[in-house]
């Protein structure tokens, strides 16, 4: 099983969840976040004063799949994500040792 972190622009988030439907994947956890990279945040002028936003919003997506359903999932976040701009977001993968469903103590990918 994989786990895929997927921090993404705002905007994005019904693009990406659609995409994921597209393909079979339902469940996710989605976390509004903040945070930078490259782009440190940027400048903005509030009631004539100038001030830095170093933190921006974000959304984090997280889902839990089995090992074969990576590449389609991967592919499809970052196809329905990217602007082509700063700040489109990051995507990380890791590997999931053990999944349990708490109502029926399914154990792994039935678990899913």
């Amino acid at each position: 099983m994989k786990k895929i972190e997927a921090i993404i622009k705002p905007f994005k988030l019904e693009e990406v969840k659609d995409a994921l439907s597209e393909i079979g994947i339902e469940g996710m956890t989605v976390s509004e976040v903040k945070g930078f990279g490259r782009q440190k945040g940027h400048t903005e002028i509030y009631r004539g004063s100038e001030y830095t936003v170093d933190f921006l919003p974000k959304i984090k997506i997280e889902l839990v799949i089995a090992d074969g359903q990576k590449e389609a999932a991967v592919g499809a976040i970052v196809k329905a994500a990217k602007t082509g701009k700063i700040g489109d977001g990051k995507v990380f993968v890791s590997t999931v040792e053990e999944a349990i469903r708490i109502r029926t103590e399914e154990k792994n990918d039935s678990a899913l």
